[in-house]
Formats: structure tokens, sequence, C-alpha cells
């Protein structure tokens, strides 16, 4: 990623930069079932790699078409506030929920982004987001915003996709587990009703 004032002194994201957040973020995914922990990881840890205003993970609850937000970092309270992110009314997340990644390089002059007053106010000028899909369906997507106006690169995209897709599996398994643990739970109550009452 480059942004247009770019000089000599810029900082730039190297590859060494996007493997230790890939190591960290496969590292936290692997050793914790607290989804809430590692979602907040994976959005620092993005944040800091590819040295960004801040980081936002959302999921999609189908239910009322809304893209709730699961995890941030770097951006303030002020901006999520500014009201609920629906898709219908988000031509940015539509295109995202649809596979593919969106890139808005000013917000202020595209109208494909929702809230154009927040983010002045927040100070947020470029825009890169990817869906999180797991087996091919979106649940939801991951932003990066950026305070300069900058070009992110097919090397940007895929960092943040590939992390998506990590954490769409840490959402998954996390699930997987919820379920195995109830299934689990409702076998030993009957179980222990069963032998109860034989009693």
């Amino acid at each position: 990623m480059t942004t247009n004032s770019h000089s000599a002194s810029s900082p730039t994201r190297t590859h060494k930069d996007y493997y230790h957040a890939l190591h960290q973020a496969a590292l936290t995914i692997t050793s914790s079932l607290e989804l809430d922990q590692v979602l907040q990881s994976v959005v620092m840890s993005i944040t800091e790699a590819m040295q960004v205003k801040g980081c936002v993970l959302r999921l999609l609850d189908p239910r009322t078409g809304r893209l709730q937000l699961s995890a941030a970092y770097g951006l303030s309270g002020n901006y999520f506030a500014k009201g609920p992110v629906e898709v219908e009314h988000s031509p940015l997340d539509s295109e995202a929920l649809c596979g593919r990644p969106v890139i808005i390089p000013d917000v202020s002059k595209d109208n494909r982004f929702q809230y154009k007053e927040a983010a002045r106010r927040e100070g947020i000028v470029s825009v890169l987001c990817v869906p999180l899909e797991v087996h091919g369906r979106a649940i939801g997507v991951l932003r990066v915003y950026t305070s300069e106006q900058s070009t992110f690169h097919e090397n940007d995209i895929q960092f943040l996709s590939v992390l998506a897709g990590l954490s769409a599996l840490a959402i998954e398994n996390a699930s997987l587990y919820d379920n195995l643990k109830r299934s689990y739970d409702g076998v030993m109550d009957a179980l222990w009703g069963v032998s109860l009452g034989s009693t």
C-alpha cells in the first residue's frame, strides 16, 4: 500500500510485517477458543502490520440484514455511534459479500460508502474491504481504513483476505465448539437424569 503523500521517510510495510502478523494470528486462533479475544487480536495485528488507521470486523446478521460489529481497533466510539450498517444501504459491503475485495480510494467521493460525514469527522479517507467466507458463503466483512488517500496493492489484498479466511475459520470453530458443548451437556443431562431416576 502506498499513500499519495508518500516520501522516503514514510513507513512502508514489508513481507516480514505480513508474515509476522499471519504467524501471530495463526498462533492466537489455534491456542484459544475465546472468539472475542481472537478477533480483537486479529484486527489489532492487521492495523499494525498494514500501518493503517484502523480495522473493523463485522458479521452479517441474516435476520436483520445488518453487519454487526464483532471486533475493532484504531477507531473512536463516536464513529461507531454513527448508526447501523445495513447491507441494502451499503453498496461497499453488498459488493464484498458477493465475494470480491472492494477498494475505495476516497470515501468522500464514492457513493458506495454509507456514512461519508462520519468518515470525514473520523479522518477516514481510503478503505479496503474483503469478505469473510465459510465454505464459499459470506458471513461478514473485514475492513481497513487509512487517514490518507492510499493505493492498496495485490499483496495488501491477499494479506487481508488470508486473515479474513483465518478469522472465518476461528468463527466456525467457535460455533462448532459451542454446538458440541451443548450436545455433550444435553447427553450428560439425559444420562444423569436416567441414572438418578433409576436408582
